[in-house]
């Protein structure tokens, strides 16, 4: 995840110190350099584009409001990925109540033939059977998998211990070969 910095660029820290002071040009900056990485986390989440930017666009005000609370006790990647998550599931949250308004038009749509149509690529067939696994296991999956992330890395972003970690993902790889074989995959 380190980026390499042109000498004239400021580091990150340089700019989070700014902003938390009230600098608007470095949070500008700071939000230009990592919204990329947030929308990707997000997109890997929720397999929506349109979703995924919603979900980059609450991470970006949150962190207008949450800079000052960054300490630098962790990297600055790994509090945006908490903070991704948490948009993410407060999204999560929020559509599946919009989802049981909608679930008599989904019946109708499957029955009448208008249903969606399965995804035709394999790897978008795992991601879509990963964002069916349970939430801690999902979010295992797609920071060790999705974003490289080590064991621990990934613990401190999910705020679990690396032992907890690694047993979501052996339950995880589990439940995937039962989703896949499922779904005809092997």
């Amino acid at each position: 995840m380190a980026m390499m910095l042109d000498e004239s660029e400021a580091s990150d820290s340089d700019l989070i110190g700014r902003a938390r002071e009230g600098d608007r040009t470095a949070f500008g900056e700071l939000v230009e350099r990592h919204y990329g990485f947030v929308h990707r986390v997000a997109w890997r989440w929720c397999g929506n584009r349109s979703d995924a930017e919603d979900i980059a666009q609450e991470v970006c005000a949150r962190l207008g409001r949450a800079i000052r609370d960054y300490r630098g006790g962790a990297a600055f990647t790994t509090w945006l990925y908490a903070m991704t998550l948490n948009a993410a599931r407060d999204m999560q949250r929020k559509s599946a109540r919009e989802t049981a308004k909608t679930a008599a038009y989904g019946v109708h749509a499957l029955v009448s033939g208008h249903g969606p149509l399965a995804p035709e690529d394999p790897a978008e067939r795992l991601w879509e059977a990963v964002r069916r696994l349970p939430d801690k296991q999902r979010d295992a999956v797609l920071l060790i998998y999705g974003e490289g992330l080590s064991h621990a890395a990934a613990a401190d972003a999910m705020g679990i211990a690396e032992a907890t970690v690694s047993w979501h993902i052996h339950e995880a790889k589990k439940r995937l070969k039962l989703l896949m074989r499922s779904a005809g995959e092997e």
